[in-house]
């Protein structure tokens, strides 16, 4: 019994240059056709058989992959439609090793062969296989030298401090292939600079440029297409701090060279950003919380979008302004929360007036005072009144730490939304206080 041979579905491809003759009876295409058709019935008991359709482009340049009937095949090929493909000439297919080169890796990706009839080029056969590797080897030596004479360009046109494309940076316009000053995004990049010299914290400036509106650079690129400028991460914070662009230069890889544009911070500014961050990210952290007291930091919600409320602060016009801000809404993932910013001021204000009541109150001096009487039989209630009646005025004068852990040791959560404040009160709180009522009293008598 005689083995069934696998059929296999071959395509004749024929190009020519020029028009010239084409309106001939038989044609340079027509000849090219045949020879081609010819080959394949002589594989015929290979299982090679010809597919209906015809490939011709009749006046089309081999140096260019635009011609309509080369993209009618490789769309077949993509489809599973042909197995082989068959040409007179190499060149008939492409005159561009290069071109060349990337059609046979499609036809790789779909498993099909490649046949030139006058060149004995045959990919089903290991010596056809290896002369197209010779050829590919070729390309990428091209491709290789052609990258090479760019990346020289590149370098060259840098070191005469040109602007050789990518993404514009902010406080940059494009103009003529130049850099040309943006004045207003100029003026948030010295901000950016000297915030961060102040503040001294990258995740601080953050937050601060999130809530001031702050963002990377908006363009429109060579196609046409709108790219809009996102809140500024951390690391591009750092980026944004070490781009030289911003002195006037134009760095190139581990150098930077005089720019043709103009500088937008001196030279002084850098020194003084690049010297806070000499200092350890961990040591600026700490200095940071110090200088920052967040009295309601870790208790605050927001009842509009569950999420915790973070203490952060913004610059206008000199003056520092502290917010708390839900979580969500820093990270972009809530723009519509309905709570949005709080004045850190008079959310504190509400909270500690709330505290000053708690102190005052006739039947919270009572419980407090059975608290700490059980705590401690000498104490009397005369006492944990006074010491009560004592902290309320005198709140203002408490170390921000004093402060801050009279409220976590009362207050469980505040949660903010759009009909109010709620405060939760800790069910064993005041029995923590009443522990230390006397201390407090002792060290408000001497104060």
């Amino acid at each position: 019994m005689s083995e069934v041979k696998r059929r296999v579905r071959c395509a004749v491809y024929t190009r020519k240059s020029t028009e010239e003759g084409l309106d001939m009876e038989f044609n340079s295409l027509d000849a090219q056709r045949e020879a081609g058709e010819a080959y394949i019935l002589s594989q015929r008991h290979e299982g090679w058989t010809l597919v209906p359709d015809y490939y011709d482009d009749g006046g089309f340049s081999g140096g260019s992959m635009e011609r309509p009937a080369l993209k009618r095949l490789m769309r077949d090929v993509e489809a599973g439609a042909i197995d082989v493909i068959v040409v007179y000439k190499v060149d008939r297919l492409s005159r561009s090793l290069m071109d060349f080169a990337k059609l046979v890796e499609v036809f790789d990706r779909h498993n099909v062969s490649f046949v030139s009839v006058t060149q004995q080029f045959n990919t089903t056969t290991s010596m056809g296989r290896l002369t197209l590797n010779i050829l590919l080897s070729f390309a990428q030596f091209e491709r290789e030298v052609i990258g090479e004479r760019i990346r020289d360009k590149l370098a060259a046109s840098k070191r005469k401090g040109m602007w050789m494309g990518g993404t514009p940076p902010l406080g940059y316009d494009v103009v003529a292939r130049k850099l040309v000053i943006n004045e207003a995004e100029a003026k948030q990049i010295r901000h950016i600079f000297e915030r961060f010299i102040t503040l001294r914290s990258a995740t601080l400036l953050t937050n601060e440029l999130k809530t001031s509106g702050i963002r990377t650079k908006s363009y429109v690129t060579q196609t046409g297409n709108q790219k809009t400028g996102r809140f500024f991460s951390k690391n591009q914070i750092y980026r944004t701090l070490h781009n030289r662009l911003y002195l006037g230069e134009m760095p190139h890889k581990d150098k930077s060279y005089p720019g043709q544009h103009e500088a937008i911070i001196g030279i002084d500014l850098w020194n003084d950003a690049h010297a806070v961050m000499q200092v350890s990210p961990r040591t600026r952290g700490r200095n940071t919380t110090t200088k920052t007291p967040a009295l309601l930091k870790g208790i605050v919600r927001c009842g509009g979008c569950a999420s915790a409320m973070s203490p952060t602060h913004c610059l206008k016009k000199g003056k520092q302004y502290r917010y708390y801000k839900p979580s969500r809404v820093l990270t972009g993932g809530c723009e519509t929360c309905p709570v949005g910013s709080i004045p850190a001021g008079e959310l504190e204000e509400v909270v500690v007036n709330q505290l000053r009541q708690v102190f005052v109150h006739p039947e919270m001096i009572v419980r407090t005072w059975a608290a700490a009487n059980a705590q401690d039989s000498s104490v009397t209630e005369q006492e944990v009144k006074k010491a009560l009646n004592d902290i309320a005025p005198v709140w203002n004068e408490l170390f921000p730490a004093e402060q801050s852990r009279i409220v976590n040791l009362l207050i469980e959560n505040v949660t903010v939304d759009a009909e109010g404040v709620d405060i939760k009160m800790r069910a064993n709180g005041l029995e923590s206080l009443a522990r230390d009522v006397s201390s407090y009293q002792r060290r408000l008598e001497s104060a």
